[in-house]
């Protein structure tokens, strides 16, 4: 299992930025597409308590998961960044 995953829609333009940020970094991730409808997002609600994306688990961060693009993106480039 990938130590990164990425909940996300293709359509959504802070999980664009995620993904190019990733990319950049070239951080090992796995892309977990939800579905478009809020109402069928059972799992990402379960993980996080909420229902929008973009969404970052990780496993080596404090709280598991950031929910947050600009955040997100701050964090991996703290993280992951050379």
């Amino acid at each position: 299992m990938t130590a990164i995953e990425l909940y996300d829609r293709p359509d959504c333009p802070y999980s664009k930025r995620v993904r190019r940020v990733l990319d950049v970094l070239d951080v090992d991730y796995e892309e977990i597409v939800v579905p478009e409808s809020k109402a069928d997002r059972e799992e990402l609600e379960s993980i996080t308590g909420q229902q929008g994306v973009p969404v970052l688990v990780d496993d080596d961060h404090p709280d598991g998961w950031l929910a947050d693009s600009a955040e997100i993106s701050t964090y991996l480039k703290e993280t992951y960044g050379a």
